[in-house]
């Protein structure tokens, strides 16, 4: 199994965008074959950071996850509007 921890920086301006963003695409992946768990955290003392939290079966999961229309979408607008870093675990 794969876990990856998407750290999200976001500026009050650009959050609520973002956040909506990043709940159509948790929503959408959770219904992909592969998906393990998908969720949205919020920071409880940092209002500047959110963390998507996923875990796949297997990489041909998360490959098609990856390719998948609605995360091309909707983390190209995230990344437009704010500052993505990724952490990948395989267990």
């Amino acid at each position: 199994m794969l876990r990856l921890n998407c750290f999200i920086q976001v500026s009050d301006e650009n959050r609520t965008e973002v956040l909506a963003a990043a709940t159509r695409l948790t929503l959408a992946s959770r219904e992909q074959k592969g998906c393990i768990a998908y969720d949205i955290f919020e920071s409880a003392t940092r209002r500047d950071v959110l963390m998507i939290c996923e875990t796949w079966l297997d990489q041909d999961s998360l490959d098609a996850h990856s390719a998948s229309d609605v995360f091309v979408t909707e983390v190209g607008k995230m990344r437009s509007l704010a500052e993505m870093k990724l952490e990948t675990f395989e267990f």
